[in-house]
């Protein structure tokens, strides 16, 4: 490899590191929304007697603080605790009981929905909108005061119902039921006792008030809009959401899909996910709004107008998924319960295709194992022997180059400042030995999505937070909480904020990091311009530092990798002549013999 190839490589491992480092460490910050008085207005499609009414009739409101507070009902399940508002039949108070806030054992329960007033206010709702025989106010809205018919707590054995009547002979009712994970199921219907026929679109909707404060700002995941749409997924920034063009008919900034086949909506955190999902392998109306004057994001599943004629009842069903992306619940909704594409909800990214079947082994070393950490290790070892062909190319590379280290040396000495003549020489010195620096390069490259699909599937699958490994390693998902400001552990206090102390507050994890990468570069050849030498041997130290802070799952497995890398490359070397001194010369047989040889010659 040629000096200009080098600095091409070089140039880009640094940059993507230091724009790695610095997103890490100096988060862009969000603009603020510029809410002005633009008022939400009513759709004009949403006027009684059409046949394209939807949410947007009902533009959202803020509650009266005066207004008194509506009925609750407890929900009770073995993974949610909360309560459902008979205001519009709202679930909008639900919390995670598996899942704290911290590692510490009285930490608060992870919160994930919460009514309108408070901040971050987040919930779901499910009414009617009128197309026909029927008039806007006398439909359920998501500010419809309902009554409770029959149940009083909401648990997998008891599904409670809700009902309104209009006063106009029609008679709403909404049957909402859980199981014992994340899965609602919210049961419809009409019955028309007018005596006319009637048309009405049903709809789910999810509202949230705001960007989260807690939004990571990380390129690697995405959090905001997600969506099925007939097969095709759709991942939205809360930002890319504020800068849809207003629709004509929505009153908001909006965007409307027309799924013919089914799909579901939602929106995604790091951890934590809500969803409407309508009845699969049916039409229904995708629509994702923004609401400026209310800062208020709004996802809808509209289905199609159903018709109810007089003395009849018609009933339709939509699920709404509020929990934890659990890869195996997830996926069990996905394989048994028919929700199309339900996988593709976890952030797997471009490669796809190498982040699910890595997490799929890696879920399965953990269930052998049971221990997170170790099942890391024994992934990167699996990892390793996959891609050991291609390795094995790279590391005889490397060892050829390191016999040829002396020769370059002398080359160097001899063509002076002729850069020309030196990479003549070189040239020639590569073809007499039948060494091609390409060949160490090209393997080591291909390397890099696997790299790249770990590291995704460490950063966002919930399976890694708050999971302990060894000792001082109780969260597999945060930064290594060992420094020497504490002794590595040994102190019994964990160290606060220190600012930009926080660079040189280094844990263990991080410290072997760095000494692995070391180990890993003595077995390289150097380059032969003194710049590039100095560059490559601080640059163990300085990545010890910009990935000290990274999650210790993910330092854990470049540690495993970097050793085992080392352990390759050292033992290939040895079968090819080469015999490594990793602290101190190199000394290599071929070298001698081919001295020797040469000693001959002159005789």
């Amino acid at each position: 490899m040629d000096d200009q190839n080098k600095n091409l490589i070089l140039a880009t491992v640094l940059s993507f590191a230091v724009i790695m480092a610095w997103t890490i460490l100096f988060p862009q910050e969000e603009p603020l929304v510029d809410v002005g008085n633009e008022a939400a207005t009513v759709s004009a499609a949403a006027v009684p007697g059409t046949a394209e009414a939807d949410p947007s009739a009902t533009a959202p409101t803020e509650v009266a603080e005066t207004e008194a507070p509506a009925p609750r009902i407890a929900i009770e399940t073995s993974e949610l605790q909360g309560t459902l508002s008979l205001r519009g039949g709202r679930i909008d108070d639900l919390s995670l009981k598996q899942y704290r806030e911290t590692i510490d054992a009285d930490s608060e329960i992870v919160q994930l929905l919460r009514p309108e007033g408070e901040a971050e206010a987040y919930y779901a709702a499910f009414g009617w909108a009128a197309a026909s025989g029927i008039d806007a106010s006398n439909v359920p809205s998501p500010d419809t005061i309902w009554t409770l018919e029959s149940g009083d707590t909401l648990t997998p054995e008891t599904p409670v119902t809700l009902v309104w009547d209009n006063g106009a002979g029609q008679i709403f009712r909404t049957t909402v039921s859980v199981d014992d994970e994340y899965m609602f199921s919210f049961d419809q219907s009409i019955e028309n006792n007018g005596d006319g026929d009637v048309s009405a679109r049903p709809y789910g909707l999810i509202r949230r008030h705001g960007i989260p404060a807690d939004l990571k700002k990380f390129f690697i995941l995405h959090e905001g809009l997600v969506r099925m749409t007939d097969g095709a997924l759709e991942e939205t920034d809360y930002k890319d959401i504020q800068d849809y063009e207003i629709h004509p008919t929505e009153g908001a900034r909006a965007e409307r899909i027309e799924a013919v086949e089914g799909g579901w909506i939602g929106y995604t955190d790091h951890y934590w996910m809500t969803t409407l999902i309508p009845e699969q392998n049916a039409p229904f109306r995708s629509t994702s709004k923004y609401y400026e004057n209310r800062d208020l994001f709004q996802a809808e599943a509209v289905m199609p107008v159903a018709t109810i004629a007089s003395g009849e009842t018609i009933t339709t069903t939509t699920r709404f998924f509020a929990g934890a992306k659990e890869w195996e619940t997830i996926k069990h909704y996905e394989d048994e319960e028919g929700v199309g594409g339900f996988i593709d909800s976890i952030d797997w990214g471009m490669f796809f295709f190498l982040t699910k079947p890595i997490f799929w082994l890696l879920h399965g070393l953990h269930g052998l194992i049971g221990n997170m950490g170790w099942a890391i290790i024994a992934l990167t070892v699996i990892l390793k022997a996959l891609v050991l062909p291609l390795a094995y190319k790279s590391y005889v590379s490397m060892a050829r180059m390191k016999e040829l280290q002396p020769e370059m040396e002398k080359l160097k000495e001899q063509a002076g400042d002729d850069r020309q003549a030196l990479q003549q020489g070189m040239m020639k010195l590569y073809k007499e030995n039948k060494v091609s620096p390409a060949s160490g390069c090209l393997p080591m490259l291909l390397q890099i999505p696997i790299f790249f699909s770990l590291y995704k599937v460490i950063f966002v699958t919930i399976e890694l937070r708050h999971t302990a490994w060894i000792g001082w390693i109780k969260d597999l998902s945060a930064p290594d909480p060992s420094s020497i400001f504490n002794l590595f552990g040994l102190l019994p206090y964990s160290v606060p904020n220190l600012g930009p102390l926080e660079l040189i507050s280094l844990g263990i994890l991080p410290l072997f990091l760095g000494i692995s990468m070391w180990l890993q570069q003595r077995l390289n050849p150097a380059p032969t311009d003194p710049t590039q030498q100095m560059i490559f041997a601080w640059m163990p130290w300085v990545f010890m530092f910009m990935l000290g802070n990274f999650a210790s799952g993910l330092v854990l497995y470049w540690i495993a990798n970097n050793v085992i890398t080392f352990i390759q490359q050292y033992l290939i070397m040895r079968s090819h002549g080469a015999k490594p001194d990793v602290f101190g010369n190199i000394k290599q047989s071929l070298r001698r013999k081919r001295k020797a040889a040469e000693e001959g010659d002159s005789k």
